[in-house]
């Protein structure tokens, strides 16, 4: 019996895995093709809230048919999908491109992409799961991995509000990693992310509409250099299909799968392979080279990912 529960076990978190990296490629595909977009004359709060509303349509009938019989796990589980939607998506997309209005995208990244130290924090001072060792080795590993990826030993310019900004955004990414963790109420993750992208996306829209964020779309062609730098151009509803379909339909949904097969604390550590899948396709779709630097933190950051699993508690 002990031999079948521990090969159901693995094989979970074998999946989990799986999953995770397949949402961390979604997510890290969403920069070059939002880039694009905001080349074409897009502003950053347009194309998001595309992205997310998009998503949202593609998700809905899933979570429909999911949640056939059983509407009232949405009902009680309305606080959940209002901190999704509000935390995790809207507040955490917004403050994200605030801080890059005011700051290098690299800093912006790193400070948001030390949401995993909350989330090991946070199971810490609320639950009491303290971590050990390897965790923080792991952590450790992935901090530093991630300041070579984004090439920031050399040093770079803060702007404190920005930094700001960016807190928040960390805030709303652990907020996602915490939430998706939750399965005790039975309710599917497809109908979570949904409805969370449902309620973020309006919010953006409603931000766009009383000023808060600029708000702007245009239907002119975007053009990716490549990296040739030959370049080529397409159609604006292109990108933006890719941002709907598969960098926040098929993201949201694989991470929510993946988070509740892996816990919140691994999880999170694992996306930290964004960062290198981001990189990879600003290099295909941009033409931004990546340095030996830069490929030698991606290295080190899933070293971290493989740390913190060995330091995760044995079930």
């Amino acid at each position: 019996m002990s031999l079948v529960t521990h090969d159901k076990e693995t094989g979970r978190v074998a999946s989990g895995l799986g999953l995770a990296l397949v949402s961390a490629s979604s997510f890290g595909l969403s920069g070059p093709l939002g880039r694009g977009l905001m080349d074409a004359g897009w502003t950053s709060a347009a194309a998001v809230a595309v992205r997310v509303l998009l998503a949202a349509l593609v998700l809905l009938p899933v979570a429909v048919v999911r949640l056939r019989g059983r509407v009232h796990l949405l009902r009680r589980n309305a606080p959940l999908v209002a901190g999704y939607g509000l935390v995790a998506v809207a507040a955490c997309q917004l403050s994200f491109f605030n801080a890059v209005a005011r700051m290098e995208v690299g800093v912006a990244l790193l400070v948001e992409y030390t949401a995993p130290i909350a989330v090991v924090g946070w199971l810490w001072l609320r639950r009491g799961q303290r971590p050990g060792r390897l965790t923080l080795l792991g952590a450790a590993f992935g901090v530093v991995g991630l300041l070579l990826v984004l090439d920031l030993l050399s040093g770079a310019e803060v702007d404190v509000v920005g930094v700001l900004w960016a807190l928040g955004a960390m805030v709303g990414a652990a907020v996602y990693f915490v939430l998706s963790a939750r399965e005790d109420d039975a309710l599917p993750g497809s109908a979570l992310a949904a409805g969370g992208l449902l309620l973020g996306g309006l919010v953006l829209v409603v931000a766009g509409l009383v000023g808060l964020v600029p708000f702007e779309a245009t239907t002119a062609p975007v053009r990716f250099t490549g990296v040739t730098g030959d370049g080529v151009t397409v159609a604006w509803w292109l990108p933006v299909l890719g941002l709907g379909v598969v960098t926040a339909a098929l993201g949201y949904v694989t991470g929510i799968a993946a988070t509740r097969r892996l816990g919140s604390r691994l999880a999170s550590f694992v996306a930290l392979t964004e960062v290198l899948m981001s990189l990879v396709f600003a290099w295909l779709l941009l033409g931004e080279a990546v340095r030996p630097g830069q490929l030698a933190g991606g290295a080190l950051t899933l070293l971290g990912v493989v740390v913190v699993r060995l330091g995760e508690p044995r079930t």
